[in-house]
């Protein structure tokens, strides 16, 4: 699509990229919206859109028919996942994480906590957030707390510390924080978020992971919050977060 112009006040017309808008409106994310537009379900003014095209204001979107407008309130949900609840938006799913919260207001979720996993998610409707937290090359920390199926020895602490390969992915997992807690259990920090990474680098050592809940996204720490309850984030939370983002990449970045 080419640039909008004003012929009337002589300037290129500003206007928000397709993605980026139905992000900032709390329809999902920016990555979900690439595949919503490629499958033709948006259209603005009527016209079905393309990736890349912009909306200017006073323009009508449709999402699946349904009409999208910008979201002004900025929620930030920190939610206590359940084991069986999966990390989606997608109505197919019937344990999906929107249906089970019934949040009032559109949100996703921040990233992914595996079926079986428990513990803090984060959901929210700021498309921007999204982007700059789960970007791996921005490294920010999250935490869990696995209890496994034998004794934690000083060797598997070592091993998951100092980096696992990871043959079914075939990538090697950076470095990280890990720390005896019990005789079964250990936390971790990660800076990255491969598919079911901390089951895998587990299994590497002959470990298989029996409970894993995260407990901190940066930030915000899961506390004492119920499973199955969500709470708003608070201000000061809200604040520091955004300290903590502000130089972050929000374009899509190679993994490395």
């Amino acid at each position: 699509m080419s640039p909008l112009y004003d012929y009337a006040e002589g300037k290129r017309m500003e206007g928000t990229r397709i993605n980026k808008y139905l992000s900032e409106a709390g329809v999902c994310s920016r990555r979900e919206a690439d595949r919503l537009i490629g499958a033709g379900a948006v259209t603005i003014d009527g016209r079905v859109a393309t990736l890349g095209d912009q909306v200017l204001q006073g323009q009508r979107v449709l999402c699946n028919g349904r009409p999208v407008s910008p979201e002004e309130e900025k929620i930030l949900l920190a939610f206590h996942k359940p084991r069986g609840i999966v990390c989606t938006t997608q109505k197919a799913e019937k344990n999906n994480v929107v249906d089970y919260i019934r949040y009032e207001k559109r949100v996703y979720p921040v990233g992914r906590l595996d079926k079986e996993s428990e513990g803090l998610l984060l959901l929210t409707n700021q498309g921007e957030i999204v982007n700059k937290m789960m970007r791996s090359v921005n490294r920010h920390e999250k935490e869990y707390i696995v209890t496994v199926n034998k004794p934690v020895t000083a060797d598997f602490v070592r091993g998951m510390a100092g980096g696992v390969y990871l043959e079914e992915l075939d990538v090697t997992t950076r470095k990280c924080k890990v720390e005896k807690l019990e005789a079964k259990q250990f936390r971790i920090v990660l800076t990255q978020g491969l598919n079911r990474q901390i089951r895998r680098m587990c299994e590497v050592f002959g470990y298989r992971v029996e409970r894993l809940v995260r407990v901190r996204i940066m930030n915000i720490r899961l506390g004492d919050l119920p499973a199955g309850q969500y709470r708003r984030v608070t201000d000061e939370e809200y604040r520091k977060l955004r300290q903590m983002i502000e130089h972050s990449a929000g374009a899509p970045s190679v993994r490395k």
